[in-house]
């Protein structure tokens, strides 16, 4: 009977795993159906945009709904269902390489913030373990041969938008006089200050969308440099065989290694270097810890009568 129980939770656990992966490619698999059926063929090198598959009319202006967008979400569901996947079946002993992997990827998380944020940030490892896994991620989706949403400044744009809206708010934890006491700190500063506070969202923008659309645009170009060579040289040979790119075979292969992989994983820590950067750097630990002591002091005195 205990036999029979034990047998039935592993066919349920297993069950409820096989789900969840299904989920996890589901979303891409998706996207790349809705590729084959919305985009037109193309001769030679192709360099265009998202391509905008409807758009929605709003009151300033309107909402163009892209491939891009589409893409990006299809890597939050997918990462969504592999949390879900890796944390199934934890227990307070860790007995399955799945959860070792992911406490070792918490531990050197962790490990990452603290080295480079400090300790009063230890609780901002699951936002940079976000960072880095929807950067990876979003530039890995060029593998299954979708556009990444790493290639959309707008996609970029609203993570470095959302970056400097997180630095805005650990400036105001030392409150509104300390916020604008940060730019005037010395107050000749003052406009370069207020020049870096809007710089910063931008040039995180632009660091890591060019980085990213450099790779994409050097891969296109030694393709159809290496399709035309291999037309020149090897065109003459008999039949079907003058028309295959025997150079093509191989080399972009080694660049979609470099640029869609190492340097998209390349690009996400980087982008995640920045933000703990930038937000540590925002806040002033020391004048937090002073304003909180004076607060402190004021819930006694108020408790004791204001004596």
């Amino acid at each position: 009977m205990q036999m029979s129980e034990k047998n039935t939770k592993t066919l349920k656990f297993k069950i409820v795993d096989c789900l969840l992966l299904v989920c996890i490619f589901l979303p891409i698999i998706g996207a790349i159906v809705l590729e084959i059926l919305t985009r037109a063929p193309s001769e030679g090198i192709s360099l265009s945009g998202a391509q905008i598959f409807f758009t929605i009319d709003m009151p300033i202006q309107k909402l163009y709904i892209t491939e891009a967008q589409i893409n990006s979400w299809a890597v939050v569901i997918a990462i969504f269902f592999l949390c879900l996947y890796m944390t199934h079946g934890l227990s307070p002993k860790a007995n399955t390489k799945r959860q070792l992997l992911l406490e070792w990827i918490i531990e050197q998380t962790e490990k990452l913030v603290n080295g480079n944020m400090g300790e009063a940030f230890k609780n901002f490892a699951p936002f940079i373990a976000t960072v880095i896994a929807l950067s990876a991620f979003s530039s890995l989706m060029s593998l299954f041969g979708l556009y990444p949403p790493t290639s959309d400044i707008n996609i970029i744009a609203g993570w470095a938008i959302a970056v400097a809206a997180i630095i805005t708010y650990y400036r105001f934890k030392c409150g509104p006089l300390g916020y604008v006491k940060g730019f005037c700190d010395p107050i000749g500063m003052l406009p370069l200050n207020i020049i870096n506070e809007i710089a910063t969202p931008v040039s995180m923008t632009f660091r890591h969308y060019g980085n990213i659309i450099s790779g994409v645009v050097v891969s296109v170009l030694v393709g159809a440099g290496l399709q035309g060579l291999s037309s020149l040289l090897l065109g003459s040979l008999p039949g079907l065989l003058g028309e295959i790119p025997f150079l093509q075979v191989g080399i972009p292969a080694v660049l979609s290694v470099y640029f869609d992989i190492f340097s998209g994983c390349l690009q996400a820590y980087i982008f995640a270097m920045l933000t703990m950067m930038y937000v540590s750097g925002a806040f002033n630990i020391d004048e937090f810890e002073i304003r909180k002591k004076k607060k402190e002091l004021k819930k006694i005195k108020k408790a004791n009568g204001g004596n």
